[in-house]
């Protein structure tokens, strides 16, 4: 019996060209972000904790400029309509899972058909006197990185025996779930990743490369 295919797909720098969230703070530029970033990457905070007290140094005053901005400054890459519609003709689950945040991947996903409870990402509050990031998608027993938004714990809860498993990303935030999938498509930070421990990937400038190799490969 074949299994049905599943896509956890990542957000930022993955159906967007750029990073949304580093856009944001080199636009802003809140002063000490940049050590914040370098602590994730030293692994000296977690990327919760980092995206936490990132965001935490925007005022909640200057709301509807940074998701004016936010949206204003993303650009959607190449295919993803099309992907979206071929995913939905193929019968394949396309779930968003990104480390974003709520204030700009629902508008940005409006024009696209993806249900709401296919898409998993960070939430936000704009209550207090600085943004506040919300976890809705914590970390569960099997994973203790302190993801914020965990993508492994999603695709740990389709089974690998009735689903074949694909990831696409780009960055560190990707690297774990794609120790647990059938498939990986991979560009920028991912690849490097991927290289170093060799792990198989197909790489990808944009959706249309990701829908030729997976109309390439059947179902397993």
């Amino acid at each position: 019996m074949s299994k049905e295919r599943v896509i956890f797909c990542d957000f930022d720098g993955t159906i967007t060209v750029n990073d949304n969230i580093v856009a944001i703070m080199k636009h802003f530029n809140p002063t000490g972000w940049e050590a914040i970033v370098q602590r994730i990457v030293d692994k000296t905070i977690s990327i919760r904790q980092g995206v936490g007290e990132m965001f935490s140094l925007l005022p909640t005053s200057r709301k509807d400029e940074i998701i004016e901005y936010a949206i204003g400054n993303a650009v959607i890459r190449d295919g993803f309509k099309e992907f979206v519609d071929y995913c939905k003709e193929h019968g394949i689950k396309l779930l968003i899972t990104s480390g974003g945040i709520d204030f700009f991947i629902y508008p940005l996903l409006k024009p696209f058909p993806i249900p709401t409870e296919h898409i998993y990402c960070n939430a936000s509050t704009f209550e207090g006197s600085v943004i506040e990031i919300l976890w809705p998608n914590r970390c569960d027993e099997h994973c203790a990185t302190d993801c914020g938004m965990c993508k492994t714990s999603i695709i740990r809860s389709y089974d690998s025996e009735r689903y074949e498993r694909i990831i696409i990303g780009d960055s560190i935030t990707d690297f774990e779930g794609a120790k647990l999938v059938d498939t990986i498509f991979a560009r920028s930070h991912l690849i490097e990743m991927c290289e170093q421990l060799k792990y198989p990937y197909h790489p990808f400038d944009n959706f249309f490369d990701i829908m030729k190799q997976l109309e390439a490969e059947p179902v397993t």
